[in-house]
């Protein structure tokens, strides 16, 4: 894990530990970590969404919503930062587009 990341991750679950939600949430990450992207925020709420030893249900769907609500944030040109990942260039597979290139609405009735 990229030592940035961790620093996110840390941030959002003591945030979230302590009770922050939503918007106090990210305003609590933001303060421990300035530079932090909301892909980097997305990133670090799945990896503790994945940790084995957060079992609270409650620190689960904050960090949750607040992982969903980002991630469907439009991403900004000074937030662009591509040194965490393994292939920059790798684009993320279309839910959408079938292997032969063809779209889910191409499909016969």
């Amino acid at each position: 894990m990229g030592e940035k990341r961790k620093k996110v991750y840390e941030a959002l679950v003591e945030g979230a530990t302590q009770g922050h939600s939503d918007r106090s949430l990210y305003d609590f990450v933001r303060s421990r970590c300035p530079k932090t992207s909301s892909k980097k925020l997305v990133r670090a709420s799945l990896l503790a969404l994945t940790d084995p030893d957060l079992k609270d249900r409650n620190i689960l769907s904050t960090i949750y919503a607040l992982a969903i609500k980002h991630r469907l944030d439009e991403v900004r040109v000074d937030e662009i930062d591509d040194e965490d990942d393994d292939d920059p260039k790798e684009l993320a597979p279309s839910v959408s587009r079938r292997p032969d290139g063809s779209s889910a609405g191409d499909l016969p009735a």
